[in-house]
């Protein structure tokens, strides 16, 4: 008995290590609302900046903001490119992120709102490019 507690520990810390390491740290100069919008807007592509919203998230409605701008970044990849019918996919996708979580409340929902929407902008924007690339 006494020996499944001693190598419980090192396991349970081997774990928390691990889900670190998988987010990473936040890049941004601190914490701080401004300093992690302006690392968003700096960052090169739009998977650096998804990689940037998952390392800094406040896991509450501040995401909305990080979102937004992660969504902008990533729309600058493929949304001039889309034809009527995919912008009309693209928005529906979207919408279906803003009902979710209609029947919750707390802001962690409004987060996971945010985050939705980031991953279908991202999505879109890896189809994009992938389909730009081919065209070359």
């Amino acid at each position: 008995m006494l020996l499944r507690s001693c190598l419980a520990v090192p396991a349970v810390l081997l774990m928390l290590g691990t889900a670190q390491a998988a987010t990473g740290e936040c890049p941004a100069k601190s914490t701080q609302m401004d300093d992690i919008i302006a690392e968003l807007e700096k960052a090169p592509s739009c998977n650096r900046a998804m990689k940037v919203f998952e390392a800094c998230e406040y896991g509450a409605s501040g995401d909305v903001q990080f979102g937004a701008v992660v969504e902008k970044k990533c729309e600058a990849d493929f949304l001039p490119g889309l034809g009527a019918s995919q912008k009309k996919a693209y928005a529906s996708q979207l919408k279906r992120c803003d009902h979710k979580y209609d029947n919750e409340s707390g802001t962690m929902y409004r987060s996971f709102t945010a985050f939705c929407r980031a991953i279908v902008a991202q999505r879109f924007s890896q189809k994009g490019l992938k389909a730009g690339s081919k065209a070359r």
